[in-house]
């Protein structure tokens, strides 16, 4: 006897909606994703579609109605709730575009919560492209599987962050001049981890940085990282310490 396909399929596509979701809902989509669903990924009337809305959790839905720029679609029931992700920042200096894509995309995929672009006083790029790192940010969101979107917050200039920084959030300064493996100290959330730009912290900024009470000096090893390299790799060892990795499998 042949066995049951499983439902719905591995390859269902998985799409971000801003709008509420919920049983029995019928929302429409239209613009880009309407696009991708039916002219890229060919889907018609019965198809399912896995749907989150950063809200709620994860949803199945079947399209009900499908035209030549939208479609309208079905909630069926929910496959999962709202994830709870580790209160986790990452604070970042920007980098070129490429780089800059790829700090985005793996910090998302990694699980962290809150993205803080950080202008430094050797930051080269000092604008980014909201839009497009959003768009980086939900692409991220539904390739890996996240139900609850990171949070990007608006670029700061690192006095300005300090000044303002919650005394109850560790923050673990990634300093290429040395300071303590991030495996020796006691840093579960809430905390954020700070890596600087290209051509790394000037000296004004290492004082600033260890006058700030919630400061935990830390290194990423002997070896000289890329700024996207150390951004990404403190990052996996954070969420390997004190994340949700352990809590999965």
């Amino acid at each position: 006897m042949p066995a049951t396909p499983a439902w719905p399929p591995a390859s269902t596509p998985r799409l971000f909606i801003d709008q509420p979701l919920a049983d029995g809902g019928a929302p429409a989509i239209d613009g880009p994703a309407a696009h991708y669903l039916l002219n890229v990924m060919r889907l018609k009337v019965g198809d399912p579609i896995l749907l989150f809305d950063n809200r709620s959790g994860e949803w199945l839905a079947t399209i009900a109605d499908a035209g030549k720029r939208s479609l309208t679609v079905q909630i069926e029931r929910q496959m999962r709730p709202l994830e709870q992700v580790p209160d986790l920042w990452l604070c970042f200096a920007p980098v070129k575009k490429a780089r800059l894509d790829w700090i985005i995309e793996k910090a998302t995929e990694l699980g962290i919560a809150r993205l803080q672009p950080v202008i430094t006083e050797r930051t080269i790029v000092e604008r980014v492209k909201r839009e497009r790192l959003e768009a980086q940010i939900i692409e991220a969101c539904e390739q890996c599987g996240r139900t609850a979107v990171p949070t990007l917050a608006e670029p700061v200039k690192l006095p300005q962050l300090l000044r303002e920084w919650p005394a109850q959030r560790a923050l673990l300064f990634a300093d290429e001049a040395g300071g303590t493996p991030m495996t020796a100290l006691d840093t579960p959330a809430p905390a954020a981890i700070l890596t600087g730009p290209e051509g790394g912290f000037t000296d004004r900024e290492r004082a600033l940085l260890l006058a700030c009470e919630a400061t935990r000096r830390i290194t990423l090893g002997p070896r000289i990282l890329r700024a996207e390299t150390a951004a990404i790799a403190a990052t996996g060892l954070w969420m390997a310490l004190h994340g949700d990795w352990a809590a999965t499998g």
